[in-house]
C-alpha cells in the first residue's frame, strides 16, 4: 500500500507540473489572444482537472487504509509526520521528496493560475469597452450607487419616426 502512495504522489506531481505548463500556454494564447490555441488549452485543462480530481481520491482512500493501522495518526497528523511510519527509511524518504514537489508544483500552477485570471479580466474589460464603442455607450465620470460604472447609451435610433 505504500508504494502505492508513492505512485500516486509521484502521478500527482506530474499532472501538477503539466498543469503549470499549460498554464504557460495559455498565458501565451491570453496575450496574443489566440482563441483557437485558447479553446485547445481549456479542454487539456479539464482532462487534467479529471485525472487531479481521481488520484486525488485514490490518495484520500490510501491514507485512510494506512492511517487505521496506527492508531497514533488522527486527522491532525502532518502528513511528514505520517509518512516517518513508513516501513523503510527509503520508502519514508521517498514520500518525503514527492510530497514537497507535489507542493512546489501546486504552488507554481496556483501562481500561474492567478495571473491568468488577471490576464484574462483585462482581455473582457477590453472587449467590453470595444462593445461600449461600437454601441455608442459612454462612461460617466462619476461611480454609481453600488461602486460600479455608470454607462450611457446614445440614441442612434428613433423609434417614433
Amino acid at each position: 500500500m505504500w508504494q502505492n502512495l508513492i505512485d500516486t504522489l509521484d502521478k500527482l506531481g506530474e499532472v501538477y507540473d503539466k498543469l503549470a505548463t499549460l498554464g504557460e500556454k495559455k498565458r501565451s494564447a491570453l496575450v496574443t489572444i489566440n482563441m483557437d490555441a485558447l479553446a485547445k488549452v481549456l479542454d487539456e485543462e479539464q482532462l487534467l482537472a479529471a485525472k487531479i480530481q481521481r488520484l486525488e481520491k485514490t490518495r484520500g482512500e490510501l491514507l485512510t487504509k494506512l492511517s487505521k493501522a496506527d492508531i497514533t495518526i488522527n486527522e491532525a497528523t502532518k502528513a511528514k509526520d505520517f509518512y516517518r511510519c513508513a516501513p523503510t527509511l527509503v520508502i519514508e524518504k521517498r514520500l518525503i521528496q514527492l510530497h514537497e514537489r507535489l507542493g512546489k508544483n501546486v504552488d507554481r500552477a496556483l501562481r500561474i493560475r492567478d495571473n491568468n485570471q488577471i490576464l484574462t479580466q483585462c482581455a473582457l474589460n477590453a472587449v467590453q469597452v470595444q462593445l461600449n464603442k461600437i454601441g455608442g455607450a459612454t462612461l460617466e465620470p462619476t461611480y454609481g450607487n453600488k461602486g460600479g460604472d455608470v454607462v450611457t447609451h446614445k440614441k442612434n435610433f428613433d423609434f417614433k419616426a
